[in-house]
């Protein structure tokens, strides 16, 4: 039998032991919300990508296998390698990728241009390639200038939330933006005849009119929109990922590996450094 004393001894030390745990829980809780983005994926041997499904040729799945191909399907898993972590594929949309960002949903997202709405939100790594923005003009539709889009009359589709939508409201505030949710619908409303231009950058216009040349042509409007894409990180006091991100950027330009995964990724939809517009680099 346990005395009124001895039971009381023990109440003490079964709480000191629950605050004992308590506080370790706590403790442990505090460093995990704590630790940074780089060494939680170090720790997690996993880097959650951001993609798009339909965002050919930054990013292709095949929908029969489930497969993932283009540009930044080929950097992230470069990127994954060389820090000896397994690729995650998260996917999301263009519009919705700052969010999923916040949301801790991905560690990175690749092609998306710094634009100043964006930079409230996220960081942006240093560049990966420059980048310039155009349309696709119906065929009897020849505009030469930003200035002649920025019309009344003009109906310009866009993929909603993404660069093209924030510089084409920005560039031509007096033309009709029409919003959809890809970009894929965007070019349906060109050929359907519902607008007069799709605002794009330049690798899914050319590779649109490739594909349908009665969709339109390729138009460089000047003065020419030039921007750079770029990956974009989640917001953190400590900014040991989006500059190890940046430092690899740097290396793997300088080594030719992002060149070679973008002429790769335009081979995969056949297209050719010959295919790009003049006074487009990249």
């Amino acid at each position: 039998m346990i005395a009124r004393r001895d039971l009381a001894g023990l109440i003490g030390v079964g709480a000191v032991a629950a605050t004992a745990l308590t506080l370790t829980s706590t403790s442990a809780a505090a460093q995990d919300a704590a630790q940074n983005t780089f060494d939680r994926i170090l720790a997690n041997k996993k880097l959650r990508l951001g993609a798009v499904a339909s965002g050919a040729p930054w990013f292709m799945k095949n929908q029969a296998t489930g497969e993932w191909a283009g540009q930044f399907y080929d950097l992230g898993s470069a990127l994954a390698a060389d820090m000896g972590v397994e690729l995650e594929l998260v996917e999301t949309t263009w519009g919705n990728a700052v969010l999923d960002l916040q949301a801790d949903k991905i560690d990175i997202m690749f092609g998306l241009n710094p634009t100043p709405k964006r930079a409230m939100a996220v960081d942006f790594t240093g560049p990966v390639y420059d980048s310039a923005l155009v349309v696709i003009a119906r065929p009897d539709f020849a505009p030469k200038t930003w200035a002649e889009l920025n019309n009344p009359e003009v109906k310009i589709s866009v993929d909603m939330g993404s660069a093209h939508d924030q510089v084409a409201s920005r560039l031509c505030p007096n033309a009709q933006i029409v919003r959809f949710k890809s970009i894929d619908e965007a070019t349906l409303a060109l050929r359907s005849g519902r607008v007069d231009a799709q605002c794009i950058f330049w690798m899914g216009g050319v590779r649109a009119v490739k594909r349908d040349p009665d969709l339109g042509k390729v138009v460089v409007p000047q003065p020419l929109f030039g921007s750079t894409s770029n990956a974009a990180v989640r917001r953190e006091a400590d900014k040991t990922w989006r500059d190890f991100v940046s430092t690899w950027i740097t290396y793997s330009r300088g080594l030719g590996l992002v060149r070679e995964a973008v002429v790769a990724s335009l081979a995969k939809v056949e297209l050719s450094l010959d295919d790009i517009p003049p006074g487009i680099t990249f």
